[in-house]
């Protein structure tokens, strides 16, 4: 790309690049937004004094395992319908693709901007990356892309810690720094003050601030609304196919009998590499090889490399915060995909994400499916998804994947905000792909796509898909310019209210849908309830009060007197 001219932050002077697509964006590609010591809380970024900076080339992501996605990609590939000679071509062109260079300091952003001169500043767009917590980088070809920059927003991407090097606690880096864990959420909440101080050399207006995601970049928006180290870095909120309100890990005791405390993990995670007098320098001296070949072996405990519930950091579980108001309430567009398990259960080979494999006789598979239901609302939910027999269980319990894992908590966070009084909106993403032999359906992250107009050459697409992506990236900048995604041209996308339950259906044909599987979700919300007050349940008095005290504080009030007035 062409060197744009030089521009300024707090840091030094950067030259981006001119995007060949569309000469009026200018790129700005890895620019350091904070500094990262493993196992700490980021710093600064650096200085670079009176060096021009030339940010036309990403920064390094965050260290993942190598090749972590390829199945799930190939999946995608074959599930597409493809002829078998396309399928061939794009998994060879996608192996034949240099891996990317991944670093432990590896926090970088990027920005898109059109409006780099405007005199008036546009809404930001700050987009949080999936990949289970695990995996992923802002730099993704999906993610960098001009359709929502040439309708009038600017784009942030990044990358935040990942794995055991984002998420993983220890009881001797709690010793160090009184918690531990959480590393990539802070990293979020860096991201989002480097955009507060920066933003605006760059065209952005930083008091018009939309952070969205999908998957594990959705979660981490629930995450950030649930911390209070984030409140007044962003003003709305978009998530695709993700909310935490499952999450029951807590830094130091058991919330649930069948869920490990995030430090007794560590332990046994670094067991094989440290010993149990190791201080926090001497796990930082473990070289960074031996962690990823860990991950690869105990693949078991990636699951509880997530944020968790520390005191200070999160107060609260997300699940409680969005339900009994310890999370932010601002405008909200949320939604999931209609065939979101497509991908997933092939591996995990069970209906919820409660459980891990349900397999066997059916006797059997109905016993587990109530040991986390219970009897009435299990059977419900067979006889609901037609998990009758043997023969009909994987088709059935496919579907139940997706509800279970996405579906009741988009709808779980927008009754929530909509008591707050907050705007909300909901959508159902139906677009399936046009192969005749497709198998996925409207699968897990299908919507990317048409959210950045980024479709890929190897997907097939159809005659419609340009209409519905046009409409798609309308919605979402309509929301980040005002709170409310409608707008001339556009299907009229009512604000939803749990009474009227209508969700918008995003496909070739856009139209509204009256309590979307509520039957279900219903059934699921129950059991999430059940959940969240079961957690709730097993905090000591004295967390309580600290939690307490920790929200007086975030919101201005004096802990002693929020205590005092609390039952």
């Amino acid at each position: 790309m062409a060197l744009t001219e030089a521009l300024r932050i707090d840091q030094g002077e950067i030259r981006g690049g001119v995007d060949p697509d569309n000469p009026e964006v200018e790129v700005f590609k890895g620019i350091p937004y904070a500094s990262a010591r493993r196992w700490s809380a980021p710093t600064a970024p650096p200085q670079w004094g009176a060096i021009t900076r030339d940010a036309r080339d990403f920064g390094p992501e965050c260290l993942q395992p190598r090749g972590h996605m390829d199945q799930v990609v190939e999946r995608i590939i074959d599930g597409n319908g493809l002829p078998w000679w396309k399928r061939t071509l794009a998994k060879r062109l996608i192996a034949a693709q240099p891996e990317p260079l991944q670093a432990e300091d590896c926090l970088f952003l990027n920005v898109r901007t059109a409006n780099r001169h405007g005199i008036k500043k546009l809404p930001v767009m700050v987009w949080i990356h999936g990949g289970s917590h695990q995996t992923g980088a802002g730099s993704s070809a999906f993610y960098q892309a001009n359709g929502l920059v040439e309708k009038g927003v600017v784009l942030v991407t990044f990358n935040y810690r990942l794995g055991p090097f984002g998420y993983m606690a220890h009881p001797a880096l709690s010793e160090e720094s009184g918690t531990s864990g959480n590393y990539g959420l802070l990293d979020q909440v860096a991201a989002l003050r480097w955009v507060q101080s920066n933003i605006s050399r760059f065209g952005g207006d930083p008091n018009n601030v939309t952070i969205f995601g999908e998957s594990a970049g959705a979660q981490s928006v629930s995450e950030l609304m649930s911390t209070p180290l984030a409140d007044n870095l962003y003003d709305k909120a978009i998530l695709q196919s993700g909310v935490s309100s499952y999450n029951a890990l807590h830094l130091d005791h058991s919330a649930l009998p069948n869920i490990q405390s995030s430090e007794e993990v560590g332990v046994e995670f670094l067991s094989t590499l440290a010993n149990d007098t190791a201080t926090a320098d001497g796990l930082r001296a473990i070289p960074s090889g031996a962690i990823i070949d860990r991950v690869l072996v105990r693949q078991d405990l990636t699951k509880y490399f997530l944020p968790t519930v520390d005191g200070q950091i999160l107060p609260l579980p997300i699940g409680e915060a969005i339900r009994d108001g310890g999370a932010k309430r601002v405008p909200l567009l949320a939604g999931y995909n209609a065939d979101e398990g497509t991908i997933f259960y092939p591996d995990r080979k069970s209906p919820t994400a409660l459980s891990d494999t349900i397999s066997g006789s059916m006797a059997q598979r109905e016993a587990m499916l109530e040991g986390v239901f219970g009897v009435n609302s299990a059977k419900a939910l067979q006889a609901l998804y037609g998990m009758t027999s043997l023969e009909s269980w994987d088709r059935g319990a496919e579907k139940m994947l997706g509800d279970d894992w996405f579906g009741v908590h988009t709808r779980f966070l927008a009754k929530a905000n909509v008591a707050a009084d907050q705007p909300t909106w909901l959508y159902h993403f139906s677009r399936t792909p046009p192969g005749k032999s497709q198998t996925l359906g409207a699968h897990h992250a299908a919507e990317i796509p048409f959210v950045f107009n980024s479709h890929s050459g190897f997907l097939p697409l159809s005659g419609d898909d340009d209409i519905l992506t046009e409409r798609m990236t309308s919605y979402w900048t309509n929301f980040a310019k005002t709170g409310n995604p409608n707008g001339d041209g556009l299907p009229e996308w009512p604000a939803y209210t749990p009474d009227d339950d209508i969700w918008l259906e995003l496909d070739h044909e856009i139209k509204r849908i009256s309590r979307l599987r509520a039957r279900k979700l219903d059934i699921f919300e129950s059991n999430l309830n059940h959940r969240i007050d079961a957690i709730k349940q097993s905090k000591t008095p004295l967390e309580l009060i600290e939690n307490t005290a920790l929200l007086s504080t975030a919101a201005g009030l004096g802990g002693e007197e929020r205590i005092a007035n609390s039952d």
